[in-house]
């Protein structure tokens, strides 16, 4: 069995991962308690802006960041796209 090394964690990038799983939860949470408002003010709308701005922002940062030590490749034969990149 192989060992589980923290290049592979970086290589999975479960906390990333995580951390999107945790805004869906938030976001999904904060539209229903906006949908269920009878009468939705300036400040509560101000509020789930806010959640989404963020949203928008981290799923930009996320797609655009990448792992450390891992390459991009060509994709001639297959997708081979996410090979450890040799250290030495």
């Amino acid at each position: 069995m192989k060992k589980l090394e923290p290049q592979h964690l970086d290589a999975w990038r479960i906390v990333p991962r995580a951390l999107i799983l945790v805004y869906m939860i938030v976001f999904y949470q904060t539209t229903q308690w906006f949908m269920n408002l009878s009468d939705p003010n300036n400040a509560q709308a101000g509020f789930v802006s806010v959640i989404v701005g963020a949203g928008a922002a981290w799923f930009g940062l996320y797609v655009n960041s990448k792992a450390k030590g891992v390459t991009k490749t060509s994709n001639k034969g297959g997708c081979d796209c996410h090979k450890q990149k040799e250290e030495r």
